[in-house]
């Protein structure tokens, strides 16, 4: 690891850590946090994403849907209007609505087919957004004179790696540059996480095999068809799929390359210092 020890992290004065885990338990939080203690960069692997490498398809897919209204098809297409998303780190809509939800297109779903394709330049956004970890690190050093550095993962982070490889790219390129956190959840954190993403949907990325699986599943559960699939209905029930199938793999990364924090402990932590106290906690000698 980047930090082998507590008294490598207290005396190190540049931090660099890689907060990991499902969104909603607190790794913007501690991220904006630390930002606005001042002297932390925060970068945000979602906003990348969408801005960067997805931001042409969403723009794109928000022009589509615009010129089937013949009033903005005209400005559209004599310049008179611009369309873009406003992307923010704490607001992620226009990524979450570009990925889209399979099923009914009545119901606002889109082919299968399409959503696979969609989820194909995800998988390829967030790769090359984890691996810029590395520039933004030396950005933030040479642009802003950061020592502390921070990266927001997206919560798909385990979808791109394979934890049971030790030669895995993405964490062997990064665990020279960061130290990973997971933000570890329980069952009863599960259960908000669920009502929580009933309420705000966010971008979700599954694994090509594992998504494929799920959706014959769900069509032979409910015995439908895929144009009569509820999209609703089949994204939150593959997202608890996804809480079952993701918390094993967070732990494996977290024991070969990085350390783990319980949610419930992230949550008291109201400053950068008790955050930095509550790392070397939990770092082995």
């Amino acid at each position: 690891m980047l930090y082998n020890s507590k008294s490598d992290w207290t005396a190190s004065q540049s931090k660099s850590i890689m907060l990991f885990g499902m969104s909603g338990l607190g790794k913007t939080y501690i991220s904006e946090l630390l930002r606005n203690n001042g002297d932390w960069f925060h970068y945000s692997v979602d906003y990348r994403i969408g801005t960067r490498y997805m931001g042409e398809h969403i723009a794109d897919n928000f022009k589509k849907e615009a010129m089937s209204n013949p009033f903005l098809a005209n400005l559209l297409q004599t310049d008179a209007i611009y369309i873009s998303a406003n992307m923010k780190f704490s607001d992620l809509s226009p990524l979450s609505s570009y990925l889209g939800k399979p099923g009914d297109p009545s119901k606002g779903g889109i082919p299968f087919k399409e959503y696979l394709r969609r989820q194909r330049l995800h998988r390829d956004a967030e790769t090359n957004a984890m691996l810029d970890t590395v520039h933004f690190i030396q950005r933030a050093k040479s642009l802003y004179d950061y020592d502390k550095f921070v990266c927001d993962t997206s919560g798909s982070i385990v979808e791109i790696v394979d934890c049971n490889d030790k030669n895995d790219n993405v964490m062997k390129t990064l665990s020279q540059y960061v130290l990973p956190v997971w933000i570890e959840g329980t069952e009863e954190h599960a259960e908000e996480l669920v009502k929580r993403f009933i309420k705000s949907p966010k971008p979700m990325y599954y694994n090509e095999k594992f998504l494929i699986e799920c959706w014959d599943n769900f069509l032979k559960e409910k015995s439908i068809s895929e144009s009569k699939v509820d999209p609703n209905e089949f994204i939150i029930w593959g997202y608890r799929k996804l809480l079952e199938n993701r918390s094993p793999r967070y732990r494996k990364i977290a024991k070969d390359w990085g350390i783990t924090l319980k949610a419930s402990d992230v949550a008291t932590v109201r400053s950068a210092d008790e955050f930095k106290s509550l790392i070397s906690a939990n770092l082995e000698g």
